[in-house]
């Protein structure tokens, strides 16, 4: 695996470095926001997963992230953040990260991180593979999705602009119809880890999701309070 790491603070990718090596990944070290884009925009197919900090001289990590996506809607994106407002990483999600990280982290957290995007990003394309052309994964009575394509359609409308994390976390609910999925749930199964913080990863990319599915229709994303979300679309036929 090949790893770009933005970060300002050489001490940081010093000691990550370290534990890269151990996992015998190559890493790219880059020190400042516009010399991260330069590398990446050089050789944008040559990299598995990016950390991206936040708080970089010359171009700050949010258009960091802006223009990495302009360039690659799937590359496997992680934030470092020291900040621990819930504005500044609901930004940085809503950006494309698919994955934040607070500082002061402990580096075997990153690494498990960097782990589970990479798992994801590798099984998405065999899946793939296995379906035919057109074929839907699911398909409801106003619904249908499929992977090979990346596209998910409400009422024959597609719902556009999802990003990798809103189509899998869409695809994972949708796919079980009615079934009520926590927090910690949904987090294992669409970041394939056992999350060592909060959860407002979900939250964050369901608030997106919904914006961008009702803009083509009604919402068939459903809050069941105090436990977690679910897919219906059983409510469109009234």
């Amino acid at each position: 695996m090949k790893i770009l790491m933005i970060e300002d603070n050489e001490s940081v990718s010093q000691m990550m470095d370290m534990f890269f090596k151990k996992e015998q990944w190559d890493v790219v070290n880059a020190y400042d926001g516009e010399a991260g884009l330069a590398t990446f925009k050089a050789a944008p197919d040559s990299f598995d997963i990016i950390t991206l900090d936040l708080n970089l001289p010359k171009m700050d990590g949010m258009q960091v992230a802006q223009e990495i996506r302009k360039v690659s809607a799937t590359v496997p994106l992680i934030m470092l953040t020291a900040r621990d407002s819930e504005s500044d990483q609901v930004l940085g999600l809503e950006l494309g990260a698919d994955d934040y990280v607070t500082k002061p982290f402990s580096p075997i957290t990153l690494v498990a991180r960097i782990k589970a995007l990479h798992r994801r990003a590798e099984v998405e394309p065999e899946a793939e593979a296995d379906q035919g052309v057109g074929d839907f994964d699911v398909v409801t009575r106003h619904f249908k999705l499929s992977t090979k394509t990346r596209e998910a359609f409400l009422d024959d409308q597609p719902i556009e602009n999802l990003t990798p994390k809103e189509f899998d976390l869409l695809h994972t609910l949708a796919n079980k119809p009615k079934q009520v999925f926590s927090r910690e749930q949904l987090l294992q199964l669409v970041w394939d880890y056992e999350y060592y913080g909060d959860e407002r990863t979900v939250d964050a990319h369901i608030k997106k999701l919904r914006q961008k599915i009702e803009k083509v229709g009604p919402q068939i994303i459903q809050t069941v309070w105090g436990v977690g979300y679910k897919f219906d679309d059983s409510g469109l036929d009234a």
